[in-house]
């Protein structure tokens, strides 16, 4: 068999693996096992070949991994449930002081300590989320600009 067959034959493994595990890196792969064909079929030897599947596959992945670290959103940056509430804003219902209060954080209504427990914090008035601790909401006044 010849050695730019081979290489296509690589090739299309790697592509069968791509559309089975969505890496993305078998892609990149398959790509530079093409140059290692094209550099076979043209009379490169086997050093030649290996040398350039070795560089497409380098070249590939320089070019491909600042794109892809881009669009990725990093996963510390996305936060649901109970992390979500800190710096979000919220009504007081009931008067919040030190020991008691509550307030509604969107749909839902929490029970609520100021942070700073010298304050008391007035009914209808609109805070901020500090902090949850437990089924509590910290909360301070938001500073109206």
């Amino acid at each position: 068999m010849p050695a730019w067959l081979a290489w296509l034959a690589v090739a299309a493994v790697l592509g069968v693996i791509e559309m089975t595990t969505l890496t993305f890196a078998a892609a990149l792969m398959a790509v530079a096992a093409v140059v290692a064909a094209v550099v076979a079929g043209v009379g490169g030897g086997l050093v030649a070949q290996a040398l350039a599947f070795a560089l497409a596959s380098g070249a590939a992945l320089a070019a491909v991994y600042p794109l892809a670290t881009r669009w990725r959103a990093p996963s510390s940056s996305y936060r649901s449930g109970v992390a979500a509430l800190p710096g979000r804003v919220a009504i007081v219902l009931e008067q919040v002081d030190a020991f008691s209060g509550v307030v509604r954080i969107g749909a839902e209504v929490w029970s609520a300590r100021a942070y700073d427990e010298t304050l008391v914090i007035a009914a209808g008035t609109p805070v901020s989320v500090f902090e949850i601790e437990g089924a509590t909401a910290l909360v301070y006044p938001k500073e109206l600009p």
